[in-house]
């Protein structure tokens, strides 16, 4: 049983402009077809226009009524069909492959297959690249391998024949996607499956042309109610595809126009002046009008001046710019009066090489229904099942993630291939990484590459697989798109130049100053995120005064920087040193003034403390107090001997007493650091870079991304001042 239908049977659909004629039969041998069952419906509307299905449904309907009435006529069901495109929009390729081996092999049959896909999948590619700014997708409806190679010469037949590489001229023919996905659509609609698609002036070439003919230079001009297809011959091969929107409509509607009818009397009064010398007809107002062929075709001759002026041109331009030896010309609007002669006439050919290909080529199809007549009109059609024995499906069908993709088959499609169909961009397919961050660092260019995306993850049938995998038909495919990466991100602790410090001495203690860092001309934090485009200067010297002020130390208005005297404005850098500036030595005075001085005060702090004066006698009204008064004398003083512990007040050790004015003592405080108590270094104003002289922190390496200072929950510099209590948190974010 054939692959197509039940009983062996091919089941051809030609969807023309003005009907579509459905085809049923098998073939005998390599050449003889034969033809069990025919029907053709016209369509009642403008379904179909130029060749291109613009009424989905109502093409579907008339379709499965073909079919309907076909099943009837063979008693078995139709479920696959072979259908061809006209030449709208085609977009045409020539292109030369090869496919080397990697040790002199014989060829086979499948190794010409692989040759002409790799040719078609070049031609393809092309075919992209020329309509990438369309956004349009393509799909292969034809091709045809005009010479063969076997290791650079040419070769009729490359099979059994020992090869190191085998090459292929070949053309290949592709239609954007609205024009088949339409065909798709009807067909699929009406109930039937696709079993093969093909060009329709490759069909008409299957029957019209036969490979004897094909070493002369012949057009076979298809010409139908909306499109006339053009396609050429040389040298044994098809060279060339064309097409023109111009056909037998522009002469029906000449008579339409002309005698104010619709569409449907004018098409009539064509069809009849083709095989009567006069026909009678009404117009749009109910007048009886009779007119015969010469008139028509008087009425008619500016329409097909018309289309036979652009076929040969459009011939001329397919063969290279120049006419050819002979012209074939099949289909119905080709039968109107002159049109032959006046192809013939542009062509610069003699009337008799441009002539109408009808019964004449059909002498190997044989009709088993009734009543059918052999003419220029069943070419189409019967090249159309011809096809099917060698173009198989172009398409294959998955899903991706639930959606159904019709993918072209060239024998080396991947899932890669049906992502793109299904409209995944390469963005959603591949991970991305994340935006590049461009600032400068005294001057410098210097990036910070963003971080790589996480990979699409993509199953076949349940199964994770690669994108390379073969895409099979039915394939059930599903996609987690790909994701970007962060974007490039640095802040100026980060910067290997802020990550340097200044070690300097100040006043005999060794103090550690991180590096300055300016931003776009303004001072910035260690923890400022750098933007794109920011200018960052790094500064490799502080000013005396600002080490004194990070060092908390009180500011002096002259020292001595490595030995020499500065000012606060001067530039301290790594490794120098600050000293006190020496104070002159005063003047000594005489030992005799001295000793005055030294007495005067010594009497002078006598006199004002209090615990030195002498006692005073109690009042009268404390004489009843009852308390130890032996102690003291009736006049007021103390008795000798009766206070061991304090000394006489003329005691030699009052002499040598040092009166000083006593300070607060400074009292620690205690934080809690990353949830640890610690108690701080005696200072009057603690601040948070006073931290590490307690905490044991690292920051000579960087431990992740961005170092965390935050206080109380809130982020702070390493300036804000600390409070007993405080709850700190230092470390490394990942």
């Amino acid at each position: 049983m054939d692959a197509a239908n039940n009983e062996g049977f091919i089941f051809g659909l030609d969807i023309g402009t003005r009907s579509i004629v459905g085809t049923v039969g098998y073939r005998v041998g390599m050449e003889r077809f034969i033809v069990v069952a025919m029907e053709s419906i016209e369509h009642t509307t403008r379904a179909v226009i130029d060749g291109q299905i613009h009424d989905i449904q109502t093409v579907a309907r008339t379709i499965a009524e073909i079919k309907k009435r076909l099943e009837s006529r063979i008693h078995c069901d139709l479920t696959d069909v072979s259908i061809a495109a006209a030449g709208r929009v085609l977009k045409t390729k020539q292109v030369h492959a090869i496919l080397e081996f990697p040790t002199e092999t014989k060829v086979t049959d499948d190794d010409v297959r692989s040759l002409d896909m790799l040719g078609v999948e070049q031609a393809y590619d092309e075919i992209r690249q020329d309509t990438v700014e369309d956004e349009k997708k393509f799909y292969c409806v034809g091709y045809s391998a005009a010479k063969y190679y076997l290791n650079g010469y040419p070769m009729e037949m490359l099979t059994m024949h020992s090869a190191h590489s085998i090459g292929v001229d070949l053309i290949a023919t592709f239609l954007p996607d609205e024009v088949v996905d339409g065909l798709y659509e009807a067909v699929e609609e009406a109930g039937l499956h696709v079993a093969s698609l093909t060009l329709e002036p490759i069909a008409a070439i299957q029957v019209a042309i036969p490979e004897k003919f094909r070493l002369l230079n012949i057009a076979l001009v298809d010409v139908g109610a909306g499109t006339s297809d053009i396609s050429i011959v040389k040298d044994g091969s098809i060279i060339a595809f064309g097409m023109i929107p111009l056909a037998g409509d522009e002469v029906t509607e000449a008579i339409a126009k002309n005698y104010l009818t619709d569409f449907e009397t004018a098409e009539y009064v064509k069809r009849q002046c083709e095989r009567r010398k006069n026909v009678s007809f009404k117009n749009i107002f109910g007048e009886v009008i009779k007119v015969d062929q010469e008139e028509i075709a008087s009425i008619t001759e500016s329409a097909v001046d018309e289309i036979t002026k652009n076929v040969a041109s459009r011939i001329i331009e397919l063969n290279g710019d120049k006419t050819v030896s002979a012209v074939f010309v099949v289909g119905g609007g080709g039968k109107h009066a002159n049109f032959t002669e006046k192809l013939a006439e542009y062509l610069k050919l003699p009337e008799n090489r441009v002539v109408i290909r009808g019964a004449e080529v059909l002498t190997n199809v044989r009709f088993e229904q009734q009543g059918i007549h052999k003419d220029s009109t069943l070419v189409t059609p019967i090249g159309i099942c011809m096809n099917y024995y060698d173009q198989k499906s172009n398409f294959i069908h998955v899903t991706v993630n639930d959606q159904g993709v019709k993918l072209y088959d060239n024998g080396k499609a991947t899932v890669l291939d049906a992502c793109i169909s299904s409209g995944y961009s390469q963005n959603n397919l591949f991970p991305i990484r994340g935006e590049e961050l461009h600032y400068t660092v005294n001057g410098e260019e210097r990036l910070v590459k963003g971080k790589t995306g996480e990979v699409a993850i993509v199953t076949k049938n349940g199964k994770e697989i690669s994108l390379n995998e073969p895409a099979l038909d039915n394939d059930r495919i599903t996609i987690r798109p790909s994701t970007k990466g962060e974007d490039g991100h640095i802040t100026l602790s980060e910067i290997p130049e802020c990550k340097d410090e200044l070690t300097v001495t100040v006043f005999g203690k060794t103090v550690i100053c991180p590096k300055i860092a300016e931003v776009n001309g303004e001072l910035a934090s260690p923890l400022y995120e750098v933007k794109n485009q920011d200018k960052v200067e790094v500064f490799d010297y502080y000013s005396v005064g600002g080490v004194l002020e990070y060092a908390d130390m009180e500011k002096e208005d002259t020292v001595l920087l490595n030995g020499r005297e500065a000012g606060l404005a001067a530039k301290v850098h790594n490794g120098d040193t600050i000293e006190h500036k020496p104070q002159p030595p005063k003047k000594e005075e005489p030992k005799e003034v001295v000793e005055e001085k030294r007495e005067e005060t010594l009497q002078e702090k006598l006199e004002k403390d209090p615990l030195l004066q002498p006692t005073k006698p109690l009042p009268d009204w404390m004489k009843d107090i009852p308390f130890d008064t032996a102690k003291l004398g009736s006049d007021g003083k103390i008795i000798p001997g009766m206070m061991d512990n304090r000394p006489l007040v003329d005691a030699p050790a009052a002499e040598s007493k040092e009166i000083s004015n006593p300070q607060m003592p400074i009292k620690p405080i205690e934080v809690f650091i990353n949830g640890d108590v610690y108690t701080m270094p005696k200072k009057e104003n603690p601040i948070f870079v006073d931290v590490f002289d307690v905490f044991p922190f690292d920051m000579s390496k960087a431990g992740g991304t961005r170092l965390i200072t935050r206080i109380n929950g809130e982020d702070k510099d390493f300036t804000q001042p600390l409070s007993d209590g405080d709850e700190i948190e230092v470390y490394w974010e990942k």
